[in-house]
């Protein structure tokens, strides 16, 4: 584990007009423990609604040789009281790959106005993504990316009204023209359209060589769970499966539970959710959206 250490501006602090964005990246390197850090975690930085973290990217960038020992960094690590996460406004990160060549794992929250330009990275081996709506041109970017050193990629989907402007045939597209060689961990999450996703990730060449799959946070449905059902069985290298959050049936959860006992792996179904109706529509949402 990398030694971390969470920075983040509580609401006086902002209040009292001396803390922002501009301010972050020169408090994180005056800290008496920068140097000997491997992860920084960077939390809300004032108004995170209202002002992106453009700044923080660019004094980073900017400030590269002084960041050269960090390997996990985490943008946007803020609860919904301090910031829903569809209002946090993130920021370019397209100049932050050949300013970090050195960094392991790149976590994101919230998508906003979130860029990830041309990537390339050698050493990047963990990508993660959470937000309520994740755009068509980040998935692009992901889809287009050269990471070569890639083991595990976590996004979350989330639906329409919060930015997701794709459909099934985005993910698709995603996972057939990726190539990510030592991926091994894949979770293609938080979705309005998990039962499709279930079924795009089990006909993708990816199947076959990971070891942990998540298709949790979002709106499967016994459809979906039927996939997995028919699916497993075929590919022993999957260790685990993680399906919490999600609408399936006591019926359903049954067997999969059955299908763990049988394969001796590990499948969570935890946070079985009932749809809501209204006037006679069946309502289902994903974990996280705003």
């Amino acid at each position: 584990m990398y030694k971390s250490k969470v920075f983040s501006y509580d609401y006086d602090e902002y209040n009292d007009g001396k803390k922002n964005s501009g301010t972050m990246i020169a408090d994180i390197m005056a800290d008496k423990e920068f140097n000997s850090l491997e992860a920084i975690v960077i939390g809300c930085w004032g108004d995170a609604w209202d002002d992106s973290c453009q700044k923080i990217i660019d004094d980073i960038i900017a400030n590269k040789d002084k960041f050269s020992h960090i390997k996990s960094l985490f943008i946007g690590a803020m609860d919904f009281e301090e910031c829903e996460v569809s209002w946090i406004i993130q920021g370019d990160y397209s100049k932050l790959w050949d300013a970090m060549p050195q960094l392991e794992s790149l976590c994101i929250k919230g998508s906003n106005e979130l860029v990830l330009g041309d990537i390339k990275h050698d050493n990047l081996k963990h990508l993660e993504i959470i937000c309520g709506g994740l755009p068509s041109s980040v998935i692009e970017s992901i889809e287009k990316a050269k990471l070569p050193s890639l083991e595990a990629l976590w996004l979350y989907i989330g639906v329409e009204n919060y930015g997701f402007d794709g459909d099934k045939n985005t993910i698709k597209n995603l996972l057939d023209n990726a190539d990510f060689p030592k991926l091994t961990y894949l979770g293609i999450e938080d979705s309005e359209i998990q039962d499709d996703i279930a079924k795009i990730v089990f006909d993708s060449k990816y199947v076959s060589q990971i070891i942990l799959l998540s298709l949790a946070n979002g709106t499967l449905t016994d459809k979906g769970g039927q996939i997995v059902l028919d699916e497993l069985k075929k590919y022993p290298n999957i260790k685990k499966v993680d399906l919490h959050y999600h609408y399936m049936t006591d019926y359903m959860m049954d067997k999969l539970d059955k299908l763990a006992d049988e394969l001796d792996i590990e499948i969570n179904i935890d946070e079985d959710n009932e749809p809501d109706q209204y006037d006679g529509t069946v309502y289902l949402y994903p974990m996280l959206t705003e």
